[in-house]
């Protein structure tokens, strides 16, 4: 493929912040301990506020599905632009600049009406994770934000799930037919079984008509397609020329020209698991946008993916790109 970018992505640009607390906190905020909250701009002031007053150490890195996954094939080398809106704030500030920092290649535009959005993580004493959500701005991409030059340009387009629900819809339908008309390739990570709950049998025809790759886990793929995960590989390679499916220590299934190719996982000591399968995916898109083989590219993610659970949080500038592709190439 003669195209100047490797993956261009599009996703919910979401601001990570990463905070360990005691279970008193999570009831002085009203939050359900081990649960997802998606909230307000409201509340999501007033624990942002509250947060700050108490002064607790926060880890923040700049998140959402596709932008890990981007951030990920830049570090390895590839060619990378990140689609996305954030608010005009210092968090949106530090988001684009992180992500220049990374490598990526930012068409990240800002919206002055709303704060930027974010996910912060409660870690508790024992390992529970509890979310607070608010999307803020990232759900207001609109078609005028797109460059065709830029899809024209692209081996591979790729987005989340998410983007097929709410707002951005109708923005992701166009830049889909976008990259139909330049003959780029489409991928798609379906992220939460929430997500395909919401929406199966829409998601269901857009992926048979849109999409090439596909990214699904264990429990995504059982939603989708009401099967185990050999007969939902054997299925999903009817609808896609690639379905991948991604089932933790158990490694990968990748359904490829009417082969299935198992992945083993690499050995990790996980600390936690968040991005993992972002990670893959960046591995596997890498790989892929490279011209390597199915399998290689496979075991790329499973490696890179490895690396990235045995940390806190999606952080890959202290790992070894060159060495990562030397073990396996």
């Amino acid at each position: 493929m003669n195209k100047s970018y490797d993956v261009i992505g599009f996703g919910n640009t979401l601001m990570d912040f990463l905070i360990e607390v005691d279970d008193g906190m999570l009831t002085s905020l009203n939050l359900n301990k081990g649960e997802f909250h998606l909230i307000d701009q409201e509340k999501a002031n007033g624990i942002l506020t509250h947060l700050i007053t108490r002064q607790l150490p926060i880890q923040t890195v700049p998140g959402g599905s596709s932008a890990n996954t981007l951030r990920g094939i830049a570090f390895l080398g590839g060619k990378a632009i990140l689609y996305g809106k954030v608010g005009q704030d210092t968090h949106g500030i530090s988001y684009v600049k992180q992500v220049e920092d990374h490598g990526v290649i930012s068409r990240i535009t800002t919206r002055d009406d709303m704060i930027t959005g974010h996910a912060i993580t409660f870690i508790t004493p024992d390992a529970q994770r509890t979310f607070s959500v608010h999307l803020g701005a990232a759900v207001h991409l609109t078609k005028e934000d797109v460059l065709e030059d830029d899809v024209k340009n692209s081996k591979i387009l790729h987005l989340e799930g998410y983007q097929l629900e709410g707002p951005t819809l109708s923005t992701m339908v166009h830049t889909l037919e976008l990259a139909k008309k330049h003959h780029t390739l489409i991928s798609m990570d379906l992220a939460d079984p929430g997500v395909i709950r919401r929406n199966k049998n829409f998601l269901q025809t857009m992926v048979q008509k849109y999409v090439d790759i596909l990214f699904v886990n264990e429990q995504e793929a059982k939603e989708f397609t009401d099967m185990g995960v050999s007969d939902a590989a054997q299925e999903l390679g009817k609808w896609v020329k690639t379905a991948v499916i991604k089932v933790g220590a158990q490694g990968s299934l990748i359904q490829h020209q009417q082969k299935i190719i198992k992945v083993d996982a690499f050995s990790a000591q996980a600390l936690d698991t968040t991005g993992a399968g972002d990670t893959y995916a960046a591995g596997f898109l890498y790989g892929h946008s490279q011209g390597w083989k199915i399998e290689d590219a496979g075991k790329l993610g499973s490696l890179f993916a490895s690396k990235i659970v045995e940390q806190i949080g999606v952080k890959m500038k202290h790992l070894d790109a060159e060495e990562l592709k030397r073990m396996i190439q």
